[in-house]
């Protein structure tokens, strides 16, 4: 299944987007098991913002990052212990763009299983595992739907281990799901199954984003 993966990430073309906006970067890391898992950090609860919100690693670009995926390899590196050289990278997803107005590149990882990782207190309150059959039976507990410059998105949500998966992280997600794993799911139709949760309007400063905001 991961060598499968590694082939179709590779030859994918994410979208990118050129817009003048902070920029940063994040890790899906897979755990090579033999039932393998995703990883997700979750937000002190002592934080200004998105405390206690479920993310993968990351954070946004410096100026001494070569690049964007340094940056997640070193966001990773500072707040999960991930030593850089642990990680295979499998490939990239699209930009998306954040509500508060970030641009956000994902980068998907393997990393050997039961490494000594440990959060940075000052960030996160906790690491976890969620098995990838999880996402990849779509067992979804609802689907947000977010209606963008007209256009609804339909955003899964996931419950799992007592933590909520949604949002940006749900919407790179449906691309790891879509074009990693060919899955038939998508951010622009209407799942078959499931309660649907509806959010206001919003509005994108360019159509040239308009598919890429949570």
């Amino acid at each position: 299944m991961l060598e499968k993966l590694r082939q179709r990430l590779q030859a994918h073309a994410p979208h990118r987007l050129r817009l003048d906006m902070p920029q940063a970067a994040v890790l899906m890391p897979i755990v090579d098991r033999p039932e393998p898992t995703l990883l997700f950090t979750r937000r002190a609860g002592h934080l200004n913002t998105h405390s206690g919100q479920v993310a993968f690693p990351g954070g946004k670009r410096e100026e001494a990052d070569r690049d964007l995926l340094a940056t997640a390899l070193r966001e990773s590196h500072e707040e999960i212990a991930l030593p850089p050289e642990r990680v295979e990278l499998l490939g990239r997803l699209s930009d998306v763009i954040s509500l508060h107005g970030i641009l956000v590149t994902p980068y998907v990882g393997l990393i050997p299983p039961d490494l000594p990782l440990a959060p940075d207190p000052t960030e996160l309150d906790a690491i976890f595992e969620v098995p990838l059959a999880l996402f990849l039976e779509d067992r979804r507990h609802h689907t947000d739907v977010i209606p963008v410059n007209g256009r609804p998105h339909y955003v899964p949500s996931y419950h799992t281990q007592g933590q909520v998966i949604w949002g940006l992280s749900a919407m790179m997600l449906v691309e790891l799901l879509a074009e990693g794993f060919e899955r038939p799911i998508s951010l622009f139709e209407e799942p078959p199954h499931g309660r649907l949760c509806y959010f206001p309007e919003r509005l994108l400063r360019s159509s040239k984003t308009e598919t890429r905001l949570s």
